[in-house]
């Protein structure tokens, strides 16, 4: 398990019974969690009466209950980095505090791996490994994202975090499209990162299945990977599927066309403060090329 516990603008307090307490500077958010499948014991006031309490519905989807008022929208920091925050109608915030540990790999093996990089981020969303490789010091980042709205949410990351300055491509396209033309264009990245969702649709109605269409995506990326890549990073968090699912096809894959490398996967997570417990949040497998 690899914790995201060097945060100061966001931590879980606590965490059971399918959800999760959460603090993002000064707003407190309840939230659904699928993985917090402990009980209870006693539901505290700060539990009770939350600035934010997400309500599931039996019926799919779900609301916001604002217990005082709170912005549309405020920023957190990482670091260096900067983000903004703001609860949507999917129960989601526009971040994912425990890719924070993905994050601060990327800007270590690109900061000292004393060449230039170029980087492509799939399924980008809102950017948070964007501007992790941008801030590294890659050479340029290149940003996909089906959904025009998470575009827009990156470009602003882009300028709370001070990057404008540095080359970073938007592009709204469906991946493995995308993918496939920067094949044929012969383009090619030295980092690679994914974070494909379970179910999708691209800007054109292309279906993204997870089961069926990653191995194709894993296969299709190889054809743009330089000569020496640093590494691909694959992020998931379907239900169901193990990180040594993604181990075993980055070996038969990926490692087999460049097997001076080696290959990890397991669980990303975050501490949970009251009680000393660590929250799954979605697995990794990754290859890496030693320079």
């Amino acid at each position: 398990m690899r914790l995201s516990d060097k945060w100061c603008d966001y931590k879980i307090i606590d965490a059971g019974n399918g959800e999760k307490l959460e603090i993002w500077k000064d707003v407190i958010l309840r939230r659904p969690d699928p993985q917090a499948l402990w009980p209870i014991d006693k539901l505290n006031n700060v539990w009770i009466n939350p600035d934010g309490f997400y309500h599931r519905s039996s019926k799919g989807g779900g609301n916001w209950e604002f217990r005082k008022k709170i912005p549309d929208y405020w920023t957190i920091e990482y670091g260096d980095l900067k983000f903004k925050v703001s609860p949507t109608n999917f129960k989601h915030t526009g971040l994912f505090p425990e890719q924070a540990v993905n994050w601060d790999y990327m800007i270590s093996k690109i900061k000292d791996c004393g060449r230039p990089i170029k980087v492509l981020n799939l399924f980008a969303y809102t950017g948070g490994a964007t501007m992790a490789c941008s801030y590294a010091g890659a050479i340029e980042v290149v940003h996909v994202d089906a959904a025009r709205g998470m575009i827009e949410w990156a470009k602003e990351n882009m300028h709370l975090s001070h990057l404008e300055n540095n080359k970073i491509r938007f592009i709204v396209d469906d991946c493995l499209k995308f993918v496939e033309r920067e094949a044929r264009r012969g383009n090619k990245y030295d980092v690679i990162i994914m974070d494909p969702p379970s179910y999708g649709r691209g800007p054109n109605g292309e279906v993204w299945k997870f089961e069926d269409n990653i191995y194709n995506l894993i296969m299709s990326c190889m054809k743009i990977l330089s000569d020496k890549p640093l590494f691909m990073l694959i992020n998931s968090y379907t239900t169901g599927i193990s990180s040594t699912v993604l181990e075993n096809i980055l070996k038969v894959t990926v490692l087999k066309k460049y097997p001076n490398g080696y290959v990890t996967a397991g669980e990303v997570g975050l501490p949970i403060e009251n009680n000393n417990l660590v929250l799954p949040c979605g697995i990794f497998g990754r290859f890496e090329l030693d320079d």
